[in-house]
């Protein structure tokens, strides 16, 4: 009832899943992934379970096989089960049960494990693994795992419909002021197009929750300085620093306002009066 991949980056910084099903809120049930572990996606008659179970595996050093082995072992509902694993190393497994609804199978390859159950047929994993591979390598993971999800869509995914999509992507010291790994954490857990509002918020997080690179950060002169402080007391603001928090722009500034973003400094430039 689902189709997923689980991957890698090429520069095995970053692991996620992407994930759409005619399912309500498959990111609550389906993906799970720790930066330098590896990540999972559990589905069909899914175990949730699976995924402490496999992360624990692959932290303990298990292989993406290994840690597999090990879960349908302990599991008499393994012929239900649909599963995909990447660990560490890029290493990727994936299990499909005989009882799983059809068409339902996989397909794995270096840093990737796709999988899907009830789906229009095999094309759909074809689809994704083709756009996996067409994707620059050094292209953000989220944006190469909404790619492959997207190709799958349009190949007929879930032959019962759409309904929901999730996007999760962890990397080291990734997340909100670098407090913790999670890099992407999308849902759009009941929508008539899940993949093209997933597509809009991951745009949204890359504005507000992205770090900029340094190439992204234009210094601030003196002039330029003047000119953020002059725009933001005609907002109303204490400072550009406070108002950029106010506006959730505060990854994107400076804490000492030694630089700015160049998107935000466009959309100052561009804000009416």
């Amino acid at each position: 009832m689902t189709f997923s991949i689980v991957a890698r980056s090429a520069d095995g910084e970053s692991w996620g899943v992407a994930v759409a099903s005619k399912f309500l809120a498959v990111g609550a049930t389906v993906p799970a992934a720790v930066a330098g572990v590896g990540a999972i996606a559990t589905q069909a008659d899914a175990n949730v379970a699976y995924k402490g179970l496999a992360l624990s595996h692959l932290d303990e050093g298990a292989t993406a096989g290994v840690a597999l082995q090990r879960l349908l072992e302990e599991d008499e509902g393994r012929d239900h089960r649909q599963v995909g694993i990447v660990d560490i190393d890029g290493g990727a497994a994936s299990h499909t049960g005989p009882a799983c609804l059809p068409w339902a199978g996989s397909l794995t390859g270096e840093g990737h494990a796709i999988q899907g159950n009830v789906l229009a047929g095999a094309e759909v994993v074809e689809a994704m693994a083709a756009a996996w591979l067409a994707t620059d390598p050094d292209e953000p993971l989220a944006r190469r795992l909404l790619a492959a999800l997207a190709a799958g869509d349009e190949a007929g995914g879930d032959r019962r419909g759409r309904q929901s999509a999730a996007l999760l992507v962890v990397r080291e010291g990734a997340g909100y002021g670098g407090g913790d790994d999670i890099a992407v954490d999308l849902r759009v857990d009941d929508h008539a197009d899940p993949l093209a509002e997933l597509a809009r918020l991951l745009d949204l997080n890359d504005l507000y929750l992205t770090a900029s690179t340094e190439a992204e950060k234009v210094p601030v002169t003196p002039e330029l300085a003047a000119e953020l402080e002059a725009f933001a007391q005609a907002r109303g603001a204490r400072d550009f620093r406070a108002w950029a928090g106010t506006e959730n722009y505060e990854m994107r500034v400076a804490e000492d306002l030694s630089w700015i973003d160049q998107k935000i400094l466009e959309i100052v430039r561009s804000s009416p009066g």
